[in-house]
């Protein structure tokens, strides 16, 4: 997994509504970190930390304070309904010993069988939810579609990741290969071509024994 440090400022409890709303006209994030023995209340740059959520990466974010480092992930950020800017960060402190559980892009690679076929490709599921070690935690998780078929599809039980547990259903489908109007097409025609070929040994062979 990716780190990444940001410096944050502590802020006294929850903050009053136009307290935060001044923090945010500075050009900061307000935000607060669970899982450790108290909860911490922060702030931090606005637009360093709007690349962390711009981009479908994962990031282990450690918050450098004066006297400490937290090592944390997002577990979720409110946005403005107009701006779309985000106005509250919620992060989770990491620890070497328990596992996390955080949301991670799917990569897919090679070109599928089905798919050069004439098969469309169906992408169900962009990221998988794991659980596991922050150590263990992977940036991203590649799946080879190349043998994926018209019909055929690749599922969360179909993968195996080590040290690592996957919290979507097993049935949960990944990618799927469907059929297209192209394919069926071929299909017809191959089978046209099929019976215009056996009409035509049926012909020869009605010849042959005329003569």
């Amino acid at each position: 997994m990716k780190s990444v440090e940001l410096e944050a400022i502590a802020r006294d409890g929850a903050g009053k509504k136009g307290a935060l709303n001044a923090l945010r006209k500075e050009g900061r994030v307000p935000g607060i970190i669970y899982g450790g023995e108290n909860n911490i209340n922060f702030h931090v740059d606005a637009v360093k930390f709007s690349k962390l959520i711009h981009t479908s990466d994962v990031y282990l974010v450690n918050l450098k304070f004066e006297d400490k480092t937290i090592r944390t992930v997002i577990k979720d950020v409110q946005f403005h309904p107009v701006s779309d800017a985000a106005i509250h960060i919620d992060l989770m402190e990491v620890f070497d010993d328990k596992p996390i559980s955080i949301g991670v892009p799917v990569v897919f690679t090679g070109k599928s069988i089905g798919v050069l076929n004439g098969g469309k490709r169906r992408e169900k599921l962009r990221k998988l939810v794991l659980k596991a070690l922050h150590k263990d935690i992977p940036e991203e998780i590649s799946i080879d579609i190349t043998n994926v078929r018209i019909g055929q599809s690749i599922k969360v039980g179909d993968l195996n990741l080590e040290n690592v547990e996957i919290l979507d259903h097993p049935n949960a489908v990944i990618i799927a290969v469907k059929t297209s109007r192209v394919a069926v097409e071929e299909d017809l025609e191959e089978e046209e071509g099929e019976e215009g070929e056996e009409a035509t040994e049926g012909a020869e062979t009605e010849a042959a024994t005329a003569e």
